[in-house]
């Protein structure tokens, strides 16, 4: 039977054997979590062929002609890349995943970078180079159906007989338990992919969007305009703020101001690709998607149309395609932001301000400051040396190199340094206390694993994603002529509040009405 399939075919054979050997350390790692005890021997063998030949099957797809070779030479690269992140950070790369790497710069990439992962991009790139260089000029069509034939039926029989045995254990893995299959690689970042690049090219912004909420509009004026700053936070988690009851004091100065902390909150999403865009929109993570989101304008969009001054400064990678038709100002460089040493300064963002308020005196006024934060893996580089408090620290962006107890250590430094740069806002609203409705909204796009359940950083599935990736920090401080009293919002203190909450919270600090909010609102 062998004798008629083709070197194409016998190549493709070989990659998808290799990558369940070499490129699938997460995925055994999480069946044997399920399926423990040599008594599951045979049925982890079985499971390995079945996913071997679902990937044979896989690359088959598109393993035709003269770009077989190059198809199969991407596959193990890309699958190279992907089993660095999920055997060492836990990673599922999904779609969400891609989207966050699409939109990542140059620098937050450099983080992730190292001798490991160069070493991953090795084991890929070899047999990437064999396969190019081994692969004679296709067969005439005829011949490669045949051989495809020949192979298909060979993998089919092959899965027929490693399945057989243990039909009755597959019926419940399939349907119990889908998380395993995240890991499965490449088919699952390979069919992620495919999903991505559909949604990419089907998910053009039209050239009208529609207002998320078409009569909304300021309804009462007051003695004083609003100075409001909104922080939108990185990597933070909830529970590494002693505010929230965190044994260790990261919130020194945030503890001696008049704050309140929301402890109850939940991000939309687990990456800043889908989180920050997604509570801007108005729609709600039940209906957020990049498709829906670019049909409709957001709440920037209907502050700014309200008659307010929306200014976006980032020093971050940038807006997610939020700010977009507001003020905006990058000052991820020395060029604009004062505050850079080893990287640019959060606290940087606060240059300059009191001249844009004084230009805007006559308006409300909406500052949203994007923030570094906690940006992993390389947490030791978030916050200046003066603020490494907790010792010693994870001092590379490889954290398989640290302890745990390191890791740690970097990364409740930076939520020390975001407690100061906090501070440093308040501070700012407090210059203008006399003049304006100040008030100041911190919080975070997401949160992050530190090494439960062996995962690290962000951006798992939501449906799988352990709290410590959504569990996000919420702060408040208000100024003396803010409408709200501070004992008014203290109720909300311990609710179970979410991203989905920020376009009418924030509609109420403008004192702006619309339909879609007197509608939320009376579900609260």
């Amino acid at each position: 039977m062998f004798k008629h399939v083709s070197r194409l075919h016998k190549r493709l054979v070989a990659v998808a054997i290799f990558m369940t050997l070499f490129l699938n350390l997460a995925f055994f790692k999480t069946l044997l979590k399920t399926y423990p005890g040599m008594s599951q021997v045979g049925f982890v063998l079985s499971v390995a062929v079945f996913f071997t030949a679902l990937h044979v099957l896989l690359l088959a797809v598109f393993a035709h002609g003269r770009l077989a070779r190059w198809w199969l030479a991407f596959v193990l690269l890309a699958g190279a890349s992907s089993a660095y992140f999920m055997d060492h950070y836990g990673t599922v790369i999904d779609t969400s995943m891609l989207e966050n790497l699409t939109q990542t710069n140059v620098s937050e990439a450099s983080d992730l970078f190292n001798l490991r992962m160069l070493g991953y991009l090795l084991l890929g790139l070899l047999p990437a180079v064999w396969v190019v260089r081994s692969l004679t000029p296709p067969l005439p069509w005829k011949g490669h159906f045949k051989s495809l034939a020949v192979m298909l039926a060979s993998v089919v029989l092959a899965v027929l007989l490693a399945v057989a045995p243990f039909s009755s254990q597959y019926a419940s893995f399939l349907r119990e338990h889908k998380s395993i299959r995240y890991y499965a690689n490449p088919g699952y970042p390979v069919t992620s992919l495919l999903k991505f690049v559909a949604q990419t090219v089907d998910s053009g912004a039209p050239a009208i969007r529609a207002a998320i909420a078409p009569d909304a509009k300021i309804v009462e004026e007051a003695d004083h305009k609003e100075l409001v700053i909104l922080v939108v936070g990185e990597t933070a988690r909830a529970d590494h703020f002693s505010l929230n009851g965190y044994a260790r004091n990261t919130n020194p100065e945030l503890s001696k101001l008049d704050v309140l902390s929301f402890s109850d909150v939940t991000s939309c999403g687990t990456s800043t690709a889908v989180s920050v865009p997604c509570m801007f929109s108005g729609l709600g993570a039940d209906q957020y998607s990049s498709k829906e989101g670019q049909k409709h304008t957001n709440l920037l969009d209907t502050l700014k149309a309200a008659g307010v001054q929306v200014l976006w400064r980032d020093n971050n990678s940038d807006s997610k395609g939020v700010a977009l038709r507001v003020d905006y100002e990058d000052f991820k460089t020395p060029a604009t932001n004062k505050q850079c040493d080893e990287e640019c300064r959060d606290v940087g963002m606060l240059d300059g301000l009191e001249d844009y308020v004084k230009r805007h005196a006559d308006k409300d006024i909406l500052i949203v400051l994007h923030q570094m934060g906690n940006h992993g893996p390389a947490y030791y580089k978030r916050y200046p040396q003066a603020f490494e408090r907790f010792k010693p620290v994870c001092e590379t962006n490889e954290l398989s190199n640290c302890s745990n107890e390191q890791i740690i250590n970097a990364y409740d430094n930076a939520i020390l340094y975001t407690d100061h740069f906090l501070a440093q806002v308040i501070g700012f609203l407090k210059r203008h206390d006399h003049s304006h409705e100040t008030a100041m909204l911190y919080v975070s796009d997401h949160g992050e694993s530190l090494g439960e359940f062996g995962m690290y950083l962000h951006g798992a599935p939501k449906a799988i994603a352990p709290r410590a990736q959504v569990h996000v920090p919420a702060i408040v401080w208000t100024g003396q002529h803010f409408q709200f009293p501070r004992d008014e919002l203290k109720r909300y203190k311990d609710v179970p509040l979410s991203h989905d909450d920020l376009f009418c919270v924030m509609s109420m600090a403008f004192e702006m009405k619309s339909t879609k909010c007197e509608q939320y609102f009376k579900t609260r």
